[in-house]
C-alpha cells in the first residue's frame, strides 16, 4: 500500500483500511464516498461552471455535450501533446522551482505558460484522462483503466478522427502498461507506436527507449505525416523521468551525484525537449501545428496533508506559429486544457468536456482546480479551497500561493456545491455513458 494512502487513512479513522482499498480500486460511486446531491443539481453546477451560457447544451441525453467556437479562425492545425512523466512545477526554473530546465524556461518565452496549472491526481492515467478526455477526476480508478469507458468515451481523437484527423499514441515504453492501449484504440486513436516499433535505439532502460529516441521518432511521424498532407493528432509520453532515472551518459551537466537521480533525470528530460523543438521549430510542419507541454503529474505526491496542492503544481506551456508569447497567472486546471487546444488549432466542435476554453475568459477570471488525492478531493477557487473527505462534511481552507501553506477557514459560499457536484459527476457520467458523442 502506498505510503501516501497509509497517511490519508490516518487522517480520516471514520471508515477502514479495507474500505479505502475497495473504492480505489473499484468502479467507485462517489456518492458513497461523499454524499449525495440530486441529479438535476449536479448537471445544473457542472454546466454552469463551465461558464457557457445555457444555450450551449442542447442533448438531454449528454447533459454536457455543447458546441465550442473555435477562437482561432483559419485552417484547422495539427496537435502534438508532449505529456511528460513526473515534471512537476518544482523542478521547472521558470516557474519558481529547482533550475533543471534551461530550454523549457527559454521555451516559456516563446509561448504561453501557464503559472498555475494543477495536475487532477497523482498517476500517469489520471492525467491522461484529463489532456486527452478532459474529464474530472474520481475516487475511482482512471477511466482509461475502467471497463465501460473503453470505447465510445470521449476522447479529443475520436473528436479529431470524425474530421479526417491520424490520431497516433507515440510512447516509449510497452503501450498496453495500464491499459493505454486498450483505451486509445477504442476511442479514436488510429496508430500506436511504442518500443517495439524502435529501430537500433540510442538508449533502452527499465521504462523502454530514452526521451531522445522517443522524440526522434515523433519528429519523424510528424514529417512524414505532413508531406502526406494528413491532418495528425498525436499524444507524446515521455518516460525517462521515472524511477529508477536511467538516461543516456554525456548528455547533460548533472546536477548532483550520483547519476540516477530525480532531478538529473528531469534535467535529462529538459534536455530532450530542447533538442527536440530545435528541429520542430526549422520543420515545415511547425506552422500547421500547436504544441502543449504538460506533465502528467508531479513526482512522488505524498505526506500528511488532506491535500498537498503544491504538489499538484505542473508545468503547461502551448507553443506554436501565431501563439502570443505570455504567462497566466490564474488558477488552470489540466482538465482546461483539451478545450483551449481546440480553439487555438480553430476546430470548432460538439464535446461533453467540463473544462473551460482559456481563450475564452475574460480578464477577471481567477479560475479553478480540482485535485483527487487518493479519496480527498479539494476543489480550489481563488484562494479559497473545499475539501471533501469520506463519511465527512466538506472542510473549508485558504491556499496562500507563496508560501505553499494550507490554513483551516470557512467555507466560501457555494463552494462545498462545486465541489461535490464534480466529485458526483464523474461518477455517474461514466456509470450511466453520459460522457460521449453522439452516434456517427
Amino acid at each position: 500500500m502506498p505510503y501516501s494512502l497509509v497517511n490519508s487513512i490516518v487522517l480520516n479513522s471514520t471508515y477502514s483500511v479495507g474500505f479505502a482499498i475497495d473504492q480505489m480500486k473499484s468502479e467507485a460511486d462517489a456518492s458513497k464516498i461523499y454524499g449525495n446531491m440530486p441529479r438535476d443539481e449536479i448537471i445544473r453546477v457542472i454546466r454552469q461552471e463551465s461558464t457557457l451560457p445555457d444555450s450551449a447544451f442542447y442533448n438531454d441525453d449528454l447533459p454536457t455535450l455543447h458546441h465550442q467556437k473555435a477562437t482561432y479562425r483559419g485552417k484547422p492545425k495539427n496537435l502534438v501533446i508532449i505529456l511528460e512523466e513526473s515534471l512537476g512545477a518544482r523542478f521547472v526554473g521558470s516557474l519558481g522551482g529547482l533550475p533543471l530546465t534551461p530550454n523549457l524556461d527559454a521555451l516559456a518565452e516563446k509561448g504561453w505558460m501557464f503559472d498555475r496549472l494543477y495536475a487532477t491526481g497523482t498517476r500517469s492515467v489520471r492525467g491522461i484522462e484529463a489532456v486527452v478526455s478532459g474529464f474530472t477526476p474520481t475516487p475511482a480508478r482512471s477511466v482509461v483503466k475502467l471497463g465501460k469507458s473503453q470505447h465510445d468515451f470521449f476522447t479529443i481523437a475520436d473528436l479529431l478522427h470524425r474530421r479526417g484527423y491520424h490520431n497516433q499514441f507515440i510512447y516509449g515504453g510497452e503501450s498496453h502498461f495500464d491499459n493505454m492501449k486498450s483505451f486509445f484504440l477504442g476511442n479514436g486513436f488510429n496508430q500506436i507506436i511504442d518500443q517495439n516499433d524502435y529501430e537500433n535505439p540510442s538508449f533502452v532502460g527499465s521504462w523502454g527507449v530514452s526521451d531522445e529516441d522517443l522524440l526522434d521518432r515523433a519528429h519523424a511521424e510528424f514529417m512524414r505525416l505532413h508531406k502526406n498532407g494528413q491532418p495528425f493528432f498525436s499524444l507524446v509520453f515521455s518516460s525517462s523521468n521515472h524511477d529508477p532515472f536511467e538516461f543516456p551518459d554525456n548528455r547533460i551537466e548533472l546536477y548532483e551525484q550520483p547519476k540516477q537521480t530525480r532531478n538529473n533525470a528531469a534535467k535529462y528530460a529538459d534536455y530532450a525537449i530542447g533538442r527536440f523543438f530545435e528541429k520542430a521549430q526549422k520543420s515545415p510542419y511547425w506552422k500547421d501545428t500547436i504544441f502543449l507541454v504538460v506533465a502528467d503529474h508531479d513526482s512522488r505526491v505524498e505526506g500528511a496533508s488532506l491535500v498537498p496542492i503544491s504538489h499538484f503544481r505542473i508545468p503547461g506551456l502551448i507553443l506554436g506559429e501565431g501563439i502570443v508569447p505570455r504567462r497566466n497567472p490564474r488558477i488552470v486546471s489540466q482538465m482546461d486544457m483539451p478545450p483551449t487546444l481546440l480553439s487555438l488549432m480553430g476546430v470548432d466542435n460538439e464535446n461533453p468536456m467540463p473544462g473551460r476554453d482559456m481563450t475564452a475568459q475574460s480578464e477577471g477570471y481567477t479560475g479553478r482546480a480540482m485535485m483527487q488525492y487518493n479519496v480527498n478531493l479539494a476543489y480550489m477557487e481563488g484562494d479559497d479551497v473545499a475539501i471533501l473527505q469520506p463519511q465527512k462534511s466538506s472542510q473549508g481552507f485558504t491556499y496562500d500561493f507563496k508560501s505553499r501553506e494550507l490554513t483551516s477557514g470557512s467555507l466560501k459560499k457555494g463552494l462545498p456545491e462545486k465541489a461535490l457536484a464534480t466529485a458526483l459527476w464523474g461518477s455517474f457520467a461514466y456509470q450511466d455513458q453520459l460522457f460521449s458523442l453522439p452516434a456517427k
